[in-house]
């Protein structure tokens, strides 16, 4: 049965929009909290001019729309292609200077720390009121949706609730993760092995991608 679920929550299709062919869940419910939506471009007659440099469009100077904010620009302000992990294209996309610098970063979040948080690794973890923390293998779902915890029991958290993740060194040893911030400081560790860009990931992950939490598991 969990074998199942977990099927379904991987389950993807490929679907074509005017911006490109697409990888998406099959389940809407079951797509990661990281995914943006595809934008509505500016519509044709609305855009004259170029939206950045404001060259005129004429039979020379075609428009193009950035797949990212769906605004209208030339040729010259829209030429970079760029993988955009985040709305699920399958090759890299026409984008914008400002949104290509945009999708370089979460590339690299993607390839780099995301990557270590779905492969897990052990930590102890302090669950509720407990006096001691548990052993646990912690790790994040194929679909980002949710925090694996495999100790004694299995614990499902959905990164969309969870406020704090910490990594936790003074008085643990490296890759304590506290899940109701008590305790020490939060402070670089090496619980997965590589110290800042662990903790950046875990930062990352734990405010949907947006700011930092605290997770009442």
């Amino acid at each position: 049965m969990a074998s199942e679920v977990a099927a379904r929550r991987d389950a993807k299709k490929l679907v074509r929009s005017p911006s490109g062919l697409r990888m998406v869940p099959e389940h809407r419910a079951f797509g990661s909290p990281f995914g943006l939506e595809e934008p509505q471009w500016v519509p044709d007659k609305e855009c004259s001019r170029c939206m950045q440099c404001e060259a005129k469009f004429d039979f020379l100077t075609r428009k193009h729309h950035c797949r990212r904010c769906g605004k209208c620009f030339c040729d010259k302000c829209c030429s970079q292609k760029v993988a955009l992990r985040r709305m699920c294209f399958v090759d890299p996309v026409r984008q914008c200077a400002r949104c290509a610098l945009v999708s370089h970063k979460e590339a690299e979040f993607y390839d780099k720390q995301l990557r270590v948080l779905l492969n897990g690794a052990p930590f102890l973890v302090t669950f509720g009121d407990a006096e001691k923390p548990e052993a646990v293998v912690c790790r994040l779902s194929n679909n980002q949706r949710f925090l694996l915890l495999d100790g004694d029991g299995h614990r499902e958290v959905e990164v969309a609730h969870i406020c704090t993740v910490q990594l936790l060194t003074e008085g643990f040893a490296p890759g304590v993760l506290g899940a109701r911030g008590r305790g020490p400081e939060p402070a670089e560790a090496d619980g997965w092995g590589g110290g800042q860009c662990q903790q950046e990931a875990v930062d990352c992950v734990a405010g949907g991608y947006a700011q930092g939490c605290q997770a009442p598991v």
